[in-house]
């Protein structure tokens, strides 16, 4: 039974609460060590893709997939592409459509069920011909695609790809939503439409008469913005049609390659049914931990490599898995 009824995962006193392991990597932590070589890649619709790789010559790759409005550069990113090229795996950083610091052309953008990109990735880093084995690892929102991906695929997935991990997954969408509009999570909410109204603007800009902003101050939740802008954009009937649709839960069944699921008991935007348990129990394939503490993407760390929980965990368990 791949569910992992106890973890190990023991965080300092002062780090045990929630939000405050949510708030202090993005905050405070700083990853050295990793060089980035950026690589722009075109996706069947014409749009286009950046890639940042940190090579160290190796036969073996990881794929890391970022969250909502999170891109390559972030600690957590950094922090996992480092363990794997600490022992001897080249990295990926996949950047979403308009998350690499130019925006992409098409009026359309990423979202949680963005699979065809994530496949384009995957599809690019095979076509080298350089790797006898590919991991992918994702992060809340990539932790959906990646999943999504897993399990959307089956058998027509690529054989390269031995293993994989999420981090701090949504799976079911409408459940986090309606976590992260409660009042205790009002400044994440706050935070996430801001950086989407940011991206709506520089659209405005380069898209004039395709996309608009008024009375964007109306928008509270993600349901009024998907209501508004990642249904209708994207071939959605509604928010509820997109989370239905998009939400990796229902594909985990169809995971069939070594895949570690990691959602802390205490993370701020993951209501209850983001807890898959019966799909892991069901799934040999499928191994689900639930650490009692380490609020979203928060397993904090002190030691002499500098990694946190999570990124020690996940590179044992794909070298494990190869």
């Amino acid at each position: 039974m791949p569910l992992i009824s106890k973890s190990d995962y023991n965080p300092m006193f002062l780090f045990s609460n929630a939000h405050f392991q949510t708030i202090y990597p993005p905050l405070f932590r700083k990853v050295k060590g990793v060089h980035y070589v950026r690589e722009r890649i075109f996706t069947p619709d014409r749009d286009f893709i950046d890639l940042d790789w940190s090579k160290v010559g190796a036969d073996r790759a990881v794929i890391v997939s970022h969250g909502l409005e999170g891109h390559s550069r972030r600690s957590y990113v950094l922090g996992m592409i480092k363990a794997f090229n600490m022992r001897g795996w080249d990295g990926i950083a996949f950047n979403f459509r308009g998350c690499s610091g130019e925006p992409n052309r098409l009026i359309r953008s990423y979202h949680c069920g963005a699979t065809q990109d994530l496949h384009t990735v995957v599809s690019h880093v095979i076509d080298k011909k350089r790797y006898s084995s590919i991991s992918l690892v994702g992060f809340s929102v990539g932790g959906n695609l990646t999943l999504m991906y897993l399990g959307e695929k089956n058998d027509l997935l690529p054989s390269l790809i031995k293993s994989a991990a999420a981090v701090s997954v949504p799976c079911d969408l409408e459940s986090s939503s309606k976590k992260l509009a409660q009042r205790s999570n009002m400044l994440y909410m706050k935070r996430f439409l801001k950086m989407c109204h940011n991206k709506i603007r520089i659209k405005m800009k380069i898209m004039p008469g395709k996309i608009n902003d008024a009375n964007y101050d109306s928008i509270k939740t993600f349901e009024d913005f998907d209501n508004r802008y990642t249904a209708p954009i994207h071939g959605f009937l509604n928010a509820k049609d997109y989370w239905s649709k998009c939400s990796c839960k229902q594909y985990l069944a169809g995971i069939n390659i070594p895949t570690l699921l990691i959602n802390a008991q205490n993370d701020p935007f993951l209501g209850k049914a983001c807890y898959p348990l019966e799909e892991a129990r069901n799934n040999p394939y499928l191994f689900f931990e639930m650490p009692k503490s380490g609020g979203h993407v928060g397993f904090v760390d002190f030691n002499s490599n500098g990694e946190y929980w999570h990124e020690t965990k996940i590179a044992s368990f794909t070298a494990n898995n190869l």
